[in-house]
């Protein structure tokens, strides 16, 4: 059995835990400088407030019904995910962190009552938490995802749900829309529909050489999940990623190679701080930079590049240099950027790289250590604590609506009066 635990309306309800006079009015999360909605309550959903409306389209709407808003504070959710999934692993012998939201658990082997263990087990994270978490529990991590999503449906469910018997199972999936359904994706559904397969139990009853044939072996393993076969690997090591991206929008436009540089140069040091975090290295960056799409009126580009290291790295100082070099090469003059990142790409574990024989081990030596005395001195006391001087903060994000670092910040913590 395996059990997927969803906290609902997440980054919302990270807000109500500490503004609990939210609790049943319509809230909405903004993503970076208040760009766009990505979290919104029931009572916001309710008034067609869509995932991804942007800001400035909604905001008569907002204020027409009251709508609260918040910027997006990452380091409150961070926070409080890791709230949430220590009562999990507390639950559980083995458990898969999905998301910042989301985490999978092994209950293979356990001896319980299921239907209670879910609904005791999602009171017991509200009641430490103050999250509400949908638990669903079945024989499949598809199926439990689908169990879970029940919970946030009917709350006559209790927050927990199991799935277990073939007649139920038939029934939820008889009513369940195949594009909501874990694996499937927008193409996968929209050639599903026009086969005139609509629900999950029409998927199901596909045979197997079908969906081979259509969608090869990732439908297939969804297929035989649907069907109460386990057929995706439980995962409760945290496995390395294959590419990192970090990229941001601006507050303002950036109209000079200077000052594209200094941001760049900023995503670029946090690209390599988190390939050294999971010890990789990477052969491969891409850098990009793009304008201000909604501006149809503006001179508009899209600029990239892609550099590759004869040495796979994951200095700070190289892959800065490769950043801004990139940006040099590909800034178009008369643009206003309006948004850029760095990627690393061709990641490999630290360990399975050889050395070049052109490369200077007494220098690279020397830069593994600096890069390891700087990461050291940034946990201690705060990211950017010690950064590359050509990194700058010039451009600020915007977050008019940001809510206090409630639990990450000392000045910010609640005052009991």
């Amino acid at each position: 059995m395996f059990a997927l635990a969803d906290c609902n309306n997440f980054f919302v309800s990270c807000e109500r835990v500490f503004r609990p006079e939210l609790n049943g009015k319509p809230v909405i999360v903004l993503s970076n400088n208040d760009g766009c909605t990505v979290a919104r309550s029931n009572e916001a959903k309710a008034l067609g407030i869509k995932m991804g409306d942007p800001y400035f389209k909604i905001r008569n709407l907002i204020e027409r019904y009251g709508v609260t808003v918040f910027s997006g504070n990452m380091a409150l959710y961070g926070d409080m995910s890791q709230r949430v999934k220590s009562v999990l692993r507390e639950a559980s012998p083995s458990t898969e962190s999905y998301s910042i939201d989301e985490s999978f658990l092994d209950l293979n082997g356990m001896d319980i009552d299921f239907d209670r263990f879910a609904k005791e087990l999602s009171e017991r994270c509200f009641r430490w938490t103050g999250i509400p978490v949908s638990v669903g529990v079945s024989s499949t991590k598809t199926l439990a995802k689908i169990a879970s999503k029940l919970c946030k449906s009917y709350k006559g469910l209790k927050g927990g749900c199991f799935m277990d018997r073939p007649g139920d199972i038939e029934k939820v999936l008889r009513k369940f829309p195949v594009e909501d359904v874990w694996g499937i994706g927008r193409r996968t559904s929209a050639k599903l529909h026009s086969m005139f397969i609509k629900t999950a139990w029409d998927f199901s009853r596909l045979t197997e050489a079908q969906v081979d044939a259509m969608f090869g072996l990732p439908g297939v393993r969804t297929w035989k999940e649907l069907r109460g076969i386990p057929s995706i690997e439980f995962e409760d090591i945290v496995q390395s990623k294959q590419t990192i991206t970090n990229s941001r929008s601006f507050s303002k436009e950036i109209c000079t190679p200077q000052e594209l540089s200094e941001q760049v140069a900023v995503f670029a040091t946090m690209t390599a701080e988190k390939l050294r975090q999971q010890h990789s290295l990477c052969s491969q960056i891409a850098v990009y930079a793009m304008t201000n799409r909604f501006k149809e009126n503006e001179m508009q580009a899209y600029s990239s590049d892609v550099v590759s290291f004869m040495t796979p790295t994951s200095s700070t100082g190289a892959i800065v240099s490769a950043s801004v070099k990139a940006v040099k090469d590909f800034f178009v003059p008369g643009c206003a950027y309006k948004k850029a990142g760095v990627t690393a790409l061709k990641i490999s574990p630290e360990h399975d790289v050889t050395g070049s024989l052109f490369e200077d081990n007494l220098l690279a030596e020397k830069d593994r250590r600096l890069m390891s005395a700087i990461d050291s001195i940034n946990a201690a006391y705060g990211r950017g604590t010690l950064r590359l001087s050509v990194c700058s903060d010039s451009i600020k994000s915007t977050r008019e609506h940001q809510s206090p670092h409630y639990s990450t910040r000392l000045s910010d913590f609640p005052k009991v009066k």
